[in-house]
């Protein structure tokens, strides 16, 4: 059973981050980026990390967050059963920060060269269908620190995002690489003040009363799974498996496993 413990008080609220995006994006590195020490064990590979996931304290600028590192859901990478429970593993922690104040950031961490339809179906399945576009999304690109400047990467691609109906908040295009010779170091540093200004500006509460937002079909999936096992409502498991595949990019036997379990049945 997952149990997450959180206080919050009028004087020192933290704010929530959920941090979310492909293994080997480089998500560990930023959360030392923004902490300004080593809290997140790091990997110079493409390995994970992060087999679940894993809360982290940090303080700057005079307020407090909780960053949540999340499993990278590539499904290419995994096995449908190790995928689904990361879906699972998400979808609770998802859950269970709402249930306690909810979620003020979610912190896409990408890095050049991902596949810009993966990028597209992570986008999906957190803001889409976990969080249901309750909180605003922000993209950190890392790795950049090779650009003659780093923004001029974002310049370039900013359009192809818009293509595929990435709508984010935000964006810091930073570098996360500390071991560098002396002008990457200085990037470094220009790194940590952007992400730290980027994370405050959008995690104030008149933004997130600003970001939450209305039902959607998702939502209602989520919130009434009883309704769907007992016929009540018109929108059946079978029906939820296409808009799986369709705006999440799964596979028919993924989506009617996840079907399955969204909706109650244990037959996995």
């Amino acid at each position: 059973m997952l149990c997450i413990s959180i206080i919050l008080t009028d004087e020192n609220r933290h704010r929530t981050i959920v941090l979310f995006g492909e293994a080997g994006a480089g998500k560990s590195s930023l959360i030392n980026l923004m902490a300004g020490e080593e809290l997140a064990p790091t990997s110079s590979d493409m390995q994970r990390c992060t087999t679940q996931w894993k809360e982290y304290a940090i303080s700057f600028g005079g307020d407090s967050y909780k960053v949540f590192d999340t499993v990278g859901l590539e499904e290419p990478q995994l096995g449908i059963k190790e995928y689904l429970e990361s879906v699972e593993n998400s979808y609770r922690l998802i859950k269970e920060l709402d249930r306690q104040g909810g979620i003020d950031l979610l912190l896409f961490c990408i890095r050049p060269g991902n596949i810009i339809t993966a990028i597209q179906r992570n986008y999906r399945l957190f803001h889409e269908f976990l969080c249901e576009k309750k909180s605003p999304v922000v993209l950190a690109i890392t790795s950049l620190e090779r650009e003659r400047r780093m923004e001029d990467w974002w310049e370039r691609n900013k359009r192809t995002f818009g293509k595929y109906q990435i709508q984010v908040a935000g964006h810091a295009c930073i570098t996360t690489a500390n071991k560098l010779g002396s002008r990457h170091k200085d990037l470094y540093e220009e790194s940590r003040i952007t992400i730290r200004q980027l994370a405050k500006k959008f995690t104030t509460d008149e933004q997130k009363q600003a970001w939450i937002g209305g039902d959607n079909l998702f939502a209602s999936l989520m919130r009434k799974p009883k309704q769907l096992l007992a016929g009540n409502s018109h929108m059946k498991r079978k029906d939820l498996v296409p808009l799986l595949v369709e705006r999440c990019g799964m596979s028919q036997d993924v989506a009617r496993q996840l079907a399955n379990m969204i909706t109650g049945r244990v037959d996995l």
